[in-house]
């Protein structure tokens, strides 16, 4: 569907240029070849960003006429984005952090005069979900990450939302709160969980001081075979629903037991339905 509106006219104007002016293939002159504009809608206003291109005149250069583009381009908007990163940041945490519904974020946009469609915005959060998958699977992030922690706490632990469907199992560390695997199984069964903590013990460049699950026996005996000298604790509700068994089963038993003197108490209810007396009364209280 076009556009049915004009977009709104840049209130910013900046000119972005290249930080280096030598190719980096053969260290010879990079010459400005022509200047490109893009419209960029963020937070603080409407930008017209003019860009100086430059490019190689070296004929034996492996980069000879290639474009090279400011650095800083990529800092405003995703290729051929025409809203900031600050703005797919913002429905981000919108629709993630504080639960936001797409018209309730159409309508914070509007407050802040950012004028887009729901659809543009449903657009730019599938954006924002691939930027996180991304930054989730920067695996030189979390090997730095993790080798500056010195160790990692892992917890595990399935999700199934509908029985007979494939259970996402999950693997983080507790420390720093990164997700170190997430992958979708048809089962969950010991060889599928053991081969999924082998895969992330290699992975990892620090050793691993506990480990935090339910009770499940398959979980149970994976971690064994794969961890054996590693401590395994059940999670805080699992361990939280186990020590309030004997209560909840003692409460159960006293409800049970103060139910049975009350049990004629109906029968004397249904016997003054109607009757407006003081004894009827008094009976009800």
């Amino acid at each position: 569907m076009a556009r049915r509106s004009r977009r709104p006219a840049p209130t910013h104007h900046q000119l972005l240029a290249t930080c280096r002016d030598q190719c980096p293939a053969c260290q010879g002159p990079l010459w400005v070849a022509y200047h490109n504009q893009r419209t960029i809608t963020t937070l603080t206003g409407v930008y017209r960003l003019t860009l100086r291109i430059r490019r190689c005149i070296n004929p034996a250069c492996t980069r000879y006429h290639q474009a090279y583009r400011p650095e800083e381009e990529g800092a405003w908007a995703l290729p051929q984005g025409e809203f900031g990163l600050d703005i797919i940041a913002l429905i981000g945490a919108l629709r993630y952090h504080e639960h936001r519904s797409v018209p309730e974020i159409h309508q914070q946009l509007l407050v802040r005069s950012v004028l887009l469609a729901e659809r543009t915005l449903t657009y730019l959060l599938q954006r924002y979900e691939e930027l996180l998958a991304l930054r989730l699977a920067d695996q030189t992030r979390k090997r730095e990450l993790l080798t500056a922690q010195g160790q990692v706490l892992l917890a595990l632990d399935g999700l199934q939302p509908d029985r007979g469907h494939e259970v996402l199992w999950v693997i983080r560390d507790c420390l720093s709160a990164e997700v170190l695997l997430a992958r979708s199984l048809l089962s969950r069964t010991q060889a599928d969980l053991v081969a999924l903590l082998r895969e992330v013990k290699q992975a990892l460049p620090v050793p691993v001081i506990g480990i935090v699950s339910d009770g499940q026996e398959t979980i149970r005996t994976a971690v064994q075979a794969v961890f054996a000298d590693v401590p395994h604790h059940l999670c805080q509700f699992q361990y939280l629903r186990e020590a309030a068994l004997p209560i909840f089963e003692a409460d159960r038993h006293a409800k049970t037991t103060l139910q049975k003197p009350v049990r004629g108490v109906r029968p004397l209810e249904r016997a003054v339905e109607g009757r407006e007396d003081v004894e009827a009364a008094a009976i009800r209280g």
